[in-house]
């Protein structure tokens, strides 16, 4: 096949359903999609698409071009990941992701970095899909849990991420504080909505508190710290948070069961790159300086 534009738009129509959503992603006129279509089909002999007037679904045909085709994609967007980060100074796109329960902290460091080097433009990633690395979807990213096990990835241990059991002021004028562990399933409370959940915190909480008892959830860790303060009820938020906001009250001591590691993990084919070890070097410094 000697026209790879055509197999892109027509990959690009399998992912998104419809033709505006393709040219939406491939910066190209809805014409010009249809056009690709039209093109690739003639050639083939076959229908790649079945229309109808919620969009396009692919064909068996379809379905087999466009498995090459997304492999073909995939590895195009691991080796454009890797030249943008090789060969270059400390400048560019910068892109971390990391779960949404750190950003506190690690905000304040990306802000840093960028005044240290303006050449720099960060993109911070966050939330509960993990990127991958592997495919140049991030530079560095910040992982919890258990050790990250992808193959050709760089992992550093970072910090224990310590969390505190809280209470607003709000809730405490509305309900009390508890008096004791075995109190605590007499009080409200505010969790992640996904069951699923890995959290060590979330679980453990899960584990002695009555499910009736979760007032509120969320799926966004921001959205659970602000219900937290608007008085929804106790819930979790990190060490940092609970010492820095004099409107939150701990309402148990904290465990090292609710604690999980955090890990710096980049690609081995950016690692060595000028500008992901300069932000290494300088995280990590800043990190130590927090754990002082």
């Amino acid at each position: 096949m000697d026209n790879w534009d055509e197999i892109r738009t027509a990959y690009q129509v399998a992912r998104n359903g419809t033709v505006s959503g393709a040219a939406e992603a491939l910066g190209v006129h809805h014409a010009t999609v249809i056009r690709h279509i039209d093109a690739l089909e003639q050639r083939l002999g076959v229908k790649l698409f079945q229309r109808h007037a919620r969009g396009y679904t692919a064909t068996e045909a379809g379905q087999d071009l466009l498995q090459v085709a997304k492999a073909t994609d995939d590895q195009f967007t691991q080796l454009a990941g890797r030249i943008k980060g090789q060969g270059e100074g400390v400048s560019g796109d910068l892109v971390i992701t990391s779960l949404s329960i750190v950003s506190n902290f690690v905000t304040p460091i990306l802000v840093d970095f960028q005044a240290a080097h303006p050449d720099v433009r960060i993109r911070y990633r966050t939330g509960a899909r993990l990127f991958r690395l592997e495919y140049g979807e991030a530079h560095v990213a910040i992982r919890a849990g258990s050790i990250p096990q992808e193959p050709d990835n760089v992992v550093q241990p970072l910090i224990q991420q310590s969390m505190a059991l809280v209470a607003s002021d709000r809730y405490v004028a509305r309900h009390g504080l508890p008096a004791d562990e075995e109190d605590l399933k007499n009080h409200y409370f505010v969790t992640n909505d996904d069951e699923h959940s890995r959290a060590p915190f979330t679980r453990w909480l899960a584990g002695i508190v009555p499910d009736e008892r979760f007032s509120y959830r969320a799926t966004d860790h921001r959205n659970m710290e602000d219900a937290i303060r608007a008085g929804a009820g106790i819930g979790f938020v990190t060490a940092q948070t609970a010492a820095e906001d004099d409107t939150l009250t701990e309402v148990a001591e904290r465990r090292a069961v609710w604690e999980a590691p955090l890990w710096l993990v980049t690609h081995v084919d950016l690692h060595r790159t000028a500008k992901v070890q300069t932000f290494l070097k300088f995280f990590k410094e800043r990190i130590k300086e927090l754990a002082c």
